[in-house]
């Protein structure tokens, strides 16, 4: 063994025996070696000699590397001599009378390596230089198995490497494909399958294997050869007895049939096609499905059948003629039972292409109503091949029930295989309306007279169906339950299935139930059914949480819809949800069972939604709420009683705890409105008011508990909805306390509630906000960093992403001070020592920032103040230097500068309204400072921008005038001009 032959084994080596250092000098050694200019010679010896395949694999890698990269700037010489190796070494002759091995002995993938080799060779030369090889390859089959099965290998991996369109080709590579089908076409291809059929003939009883090669190879070339040679009597006859006959084994069967489906698959003139398709005589494998419903020999038949099935189907579709359709519709009459049978009752991966071919099926339907007998009777099978799809397969039903990682992988997969099947369900549903409606209430009907414990998989599938189907009726006709709805949702409601513990089971009903809620919107005499449906151990009391927590969401969107219509069932309701009310917020409530507790809060919204109704009599409503809002600050005062002193074990239950509560109160006021509480009904107003004053304590008891900071925050908003103005006496202690220990995150939801309150009451906030902007001014500039973000790796942590949001919501806030008539907090004497700060960071955001949106703000922030402080010009200046800082600073930089940028996208929509507000801002700044603005902006900063005199004029002349329009039509050219003339010699900043 020599040094190229040791590298090549240590190279290979995945034992981990050999050093990591000798196994890359090993790679280096053979890499450097392929760069010998006589490495094709080193490699054809090496095949001839050694018997190693690893020599034998990297010597034919090499062949194939070095073929494709330098096979132009071969020799002629030593292309023959490689050509004439290869095809000696692949039709088992030997080079030289010393040649000892024959590579074809050798394992598959190594045949597969040299017919690779083969390929690139014919890639180059056929037919131009290599006219023979495939003459000359026929001549050798003669030889025996061995050469047969590396012909094989050589048809299939052209076709894989070079002639299939199944993979992305370059122009260079389709244009050889053309070329090489071309010459085969012409030269050698009937020759081919002459021996294709011989050797099946030959070797279908005694080598199934290597027949399965040659089946495999004529598949693949079927689409593009003359049809006439396969589609005869003679070779069809041979592969149907292929087929058919069960004393072959099922790949060679299957293989067979993969051929016949070629052949049915062909590209060809509709009326052609009808002709091959009915000369087929397919009804021949009909009775194959029935023998082994998972064999490999079935999926290949089912494969067969849908692809003959869409074929004919297309011709239908194409054919104008009545006799051209009268034979698509017999063969589609002849070959449907079996498509369904297979679906049915057969473990097959052609599920997917036979729902694509029914959905088809049924689109032609759609234009032959009223269907005939044998159409309906279709209709008929293809509603149960859905109902059969769409079952779950009862080996996960434990899985699926307690949904372990199986149970979520299968409900997962089924829910995505689910989506064809019931897009075919509402096509049919199109099609033949009564005879879907009849089947589902069949369906229906069987579910609910069945045993539960065994049917479950089918009780979820009939409701499936059920549900599925309400996708695609109108309002109209849920409202009045036309057909058979009228019958069908009482039958469901009025039914408790024996199996309704199961997860699935339980869901899917409660889901169809709220899928028909406008029926229950006309048809009120349902009401106390469907409340039953979500109350009792079907929803909100199932054992399984999972349901009870999605029945409390879907029953807080029944009340949404049905609201007023509950008003006689208050009571009821509420007596009914008593002990889910008392669970969710119990005191030291475990992790466990707080798991998924923001579901929990539905049941508080749905209670709030019913009680906050102004159809609820006072009294009533008073003592409902009463007995809702008591015990639960009730609880959070027990809870915050010796907070300090707990037990810090204790700690985290207990927060948690709060956090239910403050949930479940937050929830509940979603029912009533601002009008109901200040206005109409005070009373309920202060109850909010008691309430809201026990939540505020919980920051002061748990100041640095961001969880809870954030709950109260959100409940202060709610407030704020409800309680109009009269919530402004809890502000000041609210806002002082969520300020004091505010990281970056809270600081910016207090901001957002800041805006809320600016938007909701605008001026009147004028006192609060001006108490409390200079604290939020001061903590803002603290852990805002003075320079722009870091950028690169590692700059995306959570702690940098809050901060941009941060600044993000203080640029709004300043937005929302200035244009609600508020820009005098930033003047009160404890504001006075930000300004400059603040007039800096929304001077360099509005010149800088990348989102084009924060951009518009803060020049609009700018326009505003302008306007705000700034008299007609030469008047008394209110606020000093403002006017010398927007006019040197803004106008040149905002105005001038930052447009002028290459980055300043005009073709961008946003952008061009940024660029509106940049023209408004200076037209803003002529009125307000006259010449002072125009000759600063005309004299010092249009020079720099190297402006022609003429152009600078212009823009004066259009500046003084009274379209706006005009000026910003003006004032872009001029900048594209500018741009254009500078020619990016020029960044301004």
């Amino acid at each position: 063994m020599d040094d190229l032959e040791k590298a090549i084994l240590i190279s290979f080596d995945e034992s981990g025996a050999v050093d990591s250092a000798l196994k890359a000098q090993a790679v280096a050694y053979c890499q450097q070696f392929k760069e010998t200019p006589s490495i094709c010679s080193i490699c054809i010896e090496r095949l001839c000699f050694s018997k190693l395949v690893q020599v034998q694999f990297w010597c034919l890698q090499c062949l194939h590397e070095v073929l494709r990269v330098r096979y132009s700037s071969m020799g002629p010489e030593e292309k023959s001599f490689i050509r004439k190796s290869v095809f000696s070494l692949g039709c088992y002759e030997s080079i030289d009378d010393k040649n000892l091995v024959r590579v074809l002995d050798g394992p598959a993938f190594i045949k597969n390596k040299l017919a690779q080799v083969m390929v690139t060779l014919i890639y180059f030369e056929y037919p131009m230089i290599w006219p023979s090889v495939f003459v000359d390859f026929l001549s050798n089959l003669s030889k025996g198995v061995v050469v047969i099965d590396m012909f094989c290998r050589v048809l299939n991996a052209l076709d894989d490497e070079v002639i299939s369109m199944d993979y992305p080709r370059s122009q260079e590579e389709v244009a050889v494909s053309g070329r090489i089908k071309d010459a085969m076409r012409q030269q050698c291809i009937s020759q081919v399958v002459r021996a294709w059929y011989d050797i099946l003939l030959m070797y279908r009883n005694s080598d199934p294997d290597l027949c399965c090669s040659v089946l495999d190879s004529m598949r693949r070339y079927v689409s593009w050869i003359d049809i006439g040679l396969i589609a005869n009597d003679t070779f069809v006859g041979l592969l149907f007895e292929l087929t058919l006959a069960s004393g072959f084994r099922d790949q060679l069967r299957g293989a067979a049939a993969g051929c016949i489906h070629a052949v049915a698959a062909k590209r060809m003139d509709p009326k052609a096609k009808l002709t091959l398709l009915q000369s087929l005589q397919i009804r021949r494998v009909f009775s194959l499905v029935a023998e082994d419903n998972d064999s490999e020999l079935v999926s290949s038949v089912a494969s067969l059948l849908t692809g003959y099935s869409t074929e004919v189907l297309e011709c239908l579709k194409r054919l104008n003629s009545e006799n051209g359709k009268a034979v698509s519709t017999e063969l589609l009459n002849e070959v449907l039972p079996s498509v369904f049978y297979v679906m049915q009752n057969c473990e097959i991966d052609e599920t997917f292409s036979i729902v694509q071919f029914l959905s088809g099926y049924v689109g032609t339907l759609k234009s032959l109503v009223p269907l005939t007998e044998t159409q309906s009777h279709h209709v008929g099978q293809i509603l149960e091949v859905i109902r059969s799809q769409i079952r779950f397969d009862p080996a996960y039903r434990n899985n699926l029930d307690v949904l372990d990682k199986i149970g979520r992988e299968e409900e997962d997969r089924m829910a995505e295989f689910r989506k064809d099947l019931f897009v075919l369900l509402r096509s049919v549903g199109r099609v033949a309306p009564d005879a879907t409606q009849i089947f589902i209430r069949n369906s229906l009907a069987s579910a609910v007279a069945s045993n539960g414990d065994v049917d479950v998989e089918e009780i979820e599938a009939a409701l499936s169906l059920l549900y599925a189907f309400g996708e695609s009726l109108t309002d109209e006709t849920m409202k009045t339950g036309n057909g058979l709805l009228g019958e069908l949702i009482p039958m469901l409601l009025s039914t408790k299935f024996p199996c309704h513990n199961n997860r699935l089971v339980a869901l899917i009903y409660l889901e169809t139930v709220t899928r028909y809620m406008k029926f229950f919107q006309e048809n009120t005499q349902y009401i106390p059914l469907v409340l039953s449906a979500f109350l009792d151990e079907r929803g909100i009391h199932h054992p399984n949480s999972n349901v009870s927590r999605r029945a409390s969401y879907l029953f807080m969107r029944v009340v949404k819809l049905l609201k007023a219509k509950l008003v006689p069932y208050l009571e009821t309701i509420l007596q009914s949800l008593q002990d889910t009310v008392a669970q969710f917020t119990t005191i030291y409530a475990s992790s466990k069972e707080l798991s998924g507790c923001e579901d929990g809060s539905h049941i508080f919204e749905a209670i709030g939604l019913l009680i906050g109704m102004e159809d609820v009599p006072l009294e009533k409503q008073s003592e409902f709420l009463s007995a809702l809002l008591t015990p639960l600050c009730q609880q959070v005062e027990a809870l915050l009683l010796n907070a300090k002193a707990q037990n810090p074990e204790e700690s985290p239950a207990k927060i948690a705890n709060i956090q239910q509560i403050i949930m479940a109160i937050n929830a509940l006021s979603k029912g009533f409105s601002e009008r109901l509480v200040t206005a109409s009904r005070p009373a309920i107003g202060l109850m909010f008011k008691q309430t809201l004053d026990v939540l505020l304590r919980i920051l002061i008891i748990f100041p640095k508990i961001e969880p809870l900071r954030c709950k109260v925050t959100s409940f202060i908003h709610r407030m704020v909805d409800i309680l109009g103005s009269s919530v402004f006496p809890y502000l000041p202690k609210a806002l002082e306390q969520l300020l004091a220990e505010s990281e970056p995150k809270e600081l910016a939801g207090l901001l957002v509630l800041l805006n809320q309150l600016i938007c909701k009451f605008n001026t009147g906030v004028r006192d609060i906000l001006e108490e409390v902007y200079p604290a939020i001014a001061s903590r803002v500039f603290n852990v805002l960093p003075r320079d722009a973000f870091p950028t690169g790796p590692g700059s995306n942590t959570e702690e940098i992403r809050e901060l941009q949001e941060l600044q993000r919501t203080f640029y709004t806030f300043l937005h929302v001070i200035a244009t609600h008539d508020l820009s005098s907090a930033f003047l009160s004497s404890k504001s006075r020592v930000y300004l400059d700060p603040m007039m800096q960071l929304v001077l360099h955001a509005s010149c800088n920032h990348k989102d084009i949106v924060v951009r518009k703000a803060c020049v609009q922030i700018f326009i505003k103040l302008i306007k705000d402080w700034c008299a007609r010009p030469y008047g008394e200046e209110k606020v000093p230097g403002f006017r010398s800082f927007v006019i040197e600073a803004f106008a040149t930089n905002c105005c001038l500068y930052s447009v002028l940028d290459k980055s300043f996208e005009f073709r961008d929509a946003n952008t061009l309204v940024l660029f509106g507000e940049i023209v408004m801002a200076q037209k803003v700044m002529y009125e307000k400072f006259g010449n002072d603005f125009l000759v600063h902006f005309v004299s010092k900063g249009f020079p720099s921008a190297h402006c022609p005199q003429d152009l600078a004029e212009q823009y004066c002349l259009k500046l003084q005038g009274n379209d706006i329009k005009a000026l910003k039509s003006f004032y872009q050219s001029l900048i594209e001009n500018l741009r254009h003339q500078q020619n990016g010699s020029l960044v301004f900043r």
